[in-house]
């Protein structure tokens, strides 16, 4: 009996070794234009997101967390390669619109050679690729951006296993579009071809709901995109997979299965309709945005189900965070959601921009019985600290020659390495560059005017960069100047350059 007992408890210190030696799933769940005040955690008090406050109850806020950039495709290769926009091949949106009409939707839908952006290249070392060495099974759900179809800078050639989505962020324009990519073959849904930018016809009556009918297709590219992740978990639950869930939700156009924009008509009552020229018509543009954010919301609390019901959910750490700030146009109103909250919602100081409202962004992570739950930190960290940090929890060296610093031992509340500073560079809107180094934010604008003036706020006391106190404080100022300097590398293409900094 003794032998037997013996035996019977080896046997179940061996089993407990190796679960406990099982490689964690790693998501990523990354917003698009969602903004900082835009879930109920983060303060909103219009929008109800009830997962994403119930996965910060059970994990941890980050409240300085930043976007690598202040738009799309260069957020997400930061994300993708640990290096800030001084380093990074990828420091703006780039349509390539070299190869043709581009922006012609009818064009790009028969031919893929005018869909998608300009490719990273082939060598690219990608998160996807430093977790596949790892043993991962690596997918992206989602948009992508970075690669046009037939080029080497696709998912399935930068490290994925699996791909389903929009290659194309400009075909994201349409959240029922005419066709998805699964891996590297087209999948045509069954929706008209409804060009983005397209508005109601001639003389309709914008306060008739038949109006808008045919921007309310039978396949919504979210759901379509949804169920593959669900899939994958499923076949994926015996070994250790690594998700990057790149939503199009909230972005724009404001597009939502009519059901869920019900639910908020009642609450907001009668609004003005939405009939500008830059994204699709919408009847209800403030109830259709809640219900898209509440619909993403949803979504994660689907995956989590799921993580659930596959005995995998202990097992699995969940980053939740969004691409920039929330936007400026196609019908979105952020004063009246104070989106930005607590930093300022207007144009300028928004997406687009390195005003804190368009790089500072939410950021919850959930890791069951690592991460105690209903903790908050304020630690400084950005996009290109989640290679290390993945790394770090996947049990392998960080890649060499990247900007990022891995906080895993924030999440274990373990003593952690800090970053001197942060640094951004933004191409586009004139011009832009920007440091965060301790309590002080600096910021460079209208370089392509030939402005190279430094604006400088104190975040402890100015959170909203109103005031600036760079005359009073010259010698913050000469050593950021001197960061700027040091971390601004030329971009290798010339639409991202800056002349005003030297570069040739």
């Amino acid at each position: 009996m003794k032998q037997f007992l013996f035996y019977f408890v080896l046997a179940f210190l061996i089993i407990s070794c190796k679960q406990e030696e099982k490689k964690p799933n790693i998501i990523y769940f990354l917003a698009d234009d969602l903004g900082y005040g835009e879930i109920g955690v983060y303060g909103q008090q219009k929008i109800k997101t009830p997962n994403l406050d119930a996965l910060a109850k059970g994990g941890m806020i980050f409240t300085q967390h930043y976007s690598g950039a202040p738009v799309c495709a260069p957020a997400r290769y930061s994300f993708l390669t640990g290096k800030h926009m001084g380093h990074s091949y990828i420091r703006g949106n780039d349509e390539w619109n070299e190869r043709g009409d581009v922006w012609n939707y009818t064009k790009a839908f028969s031919d893929p050679n005018l869909e998608g952006q300009r490719p990273i290249p082939a060598n690219t070392f990608t998160i996807g690729k430093q977790l596949q060495k790892a043993g991962y099974k690596t997918s992206v759900f989602g948009k992508w951006g970075l690669g046009a179809p037939n080029t080497d800078g696709i998912p399935t050639k930068q490290g994925f296993d699996r791909f389903y989505g929009y290659n194309c962020q400009r075909q994201a324009h349409n959240l029922y579009p005419s066709h998805l990519w699964d891996n590297e073959t087209k999948v045509y849904l069954d929706n008209e071809l409804v060009n983005p930018g397209s508005n109601l016809e001639e003389n309709a009556d914008i306060n008739d709901s038949k109006s808008y009918a045919r921007f309310t297709q039978k396949q919504y590219a979210p759901e379509m995109i949804h169920r593959q992740a669900i899939k994958f978990i499923k076949e994926n639950k015996e070994n250790p997979f690594f998700m990057y869930y790149a939503s199009p939700l909230p972005h724009v156009p404001l597009q939502v299965p009519i059901e869920y924009t019900e639910a908020y008509r009642e609450i907001f009552g009668d609004e003005k309709p939405y009939t500008g020229k830059s994204y699709f018509p919408a009847q209800y543009p403030n109830a259709t945005y809640a219900a898209m954010i509440t619909y993403l919301d949803m979504q994660l609390g689907e995956l989590i189900s799921e993580l659930k019901r596959q005995g995998i959910y202990e097992n699995t750490i969940i980053v939740f965070t969004s691409d920039n700030g929330p936007t400026y146009t196609g019908g979105v109103d952020a004063n009246y959601f104070d989106s930005a909250k607590p930093f300022d919602n207007n144009y300028g100081r928004t997406k687009g921009f390195v005003y804190e409202g368009g790089i500072r962004v939410p950021l919850i992570a959930s890791w069951p019985n690592k991460i105690k739950a209903g903790s908050k930190t304020t630690h400084i960290s950005a996009f290109y600290d989640m290679m290390p940090t993945f790394s770090d929890i996947a049990g392998i060296k960080s890649p060499e020659k990247i900007d990022g610093i891995s906080f895993k031992n924030i999440l274990l509340d373990k003593e952690q390495q800090k970053h001197d500073y942060l640094y951004w560079e933004f191409p586009s809107y004139q011009g832009q560059q920007a440091v965060r180094m301790g309590k002080w934010k600096a910021i460079r604008k209208n370089i392509f005017k030939g402005n190279l003036t430094l604006e400088l706020y104190n975040l402890d006391t100015d959170i909203k960069e109103l005031n600036d106190v760079a005359k009073q404080f010259p010698k913050i100022i000469a050593k950021i100047e001197k960061i700027m300097t040091q971390e601004h590398t030329p971009a290798e293409n010339s639409r991202f350059k800056f002349k005003q900094l030297g570069d040739k």
